[in-house]
């Protein structure tokens, strides 16, 4: 199983900016796109402020391929 993140896809379809969805999840930039980029892992509580900030389910940040 294979779990790829997609909080770049989600944020870039809303056409929102790194400064807009860290202002709204209260997440640093540097910190969202060093998940978006795979170069850090994002814990559960900052999911769910993405989620948050998304309105969406925190499931929906996640693809699992198998």
């Amino acid at each position: 199983m294979k779990i790829i993140l997609t909080v770049k896809q989600i944020r870039k379809e809303r056409k929102m900016t790194l400064k807009q969805l860290s202002i709204k999840s209260g997440v640093s930039t540097t910190h969202i796109s060093d998940i978006e980029n795979g170069e850090r892992g994002a814990s559960l509580e900052v999911m769910i402020r993405l989620a948050k900030a998304f309105n969406l389910p925190i499931e929906l940040l996640y693809k699992v391929k198998w």
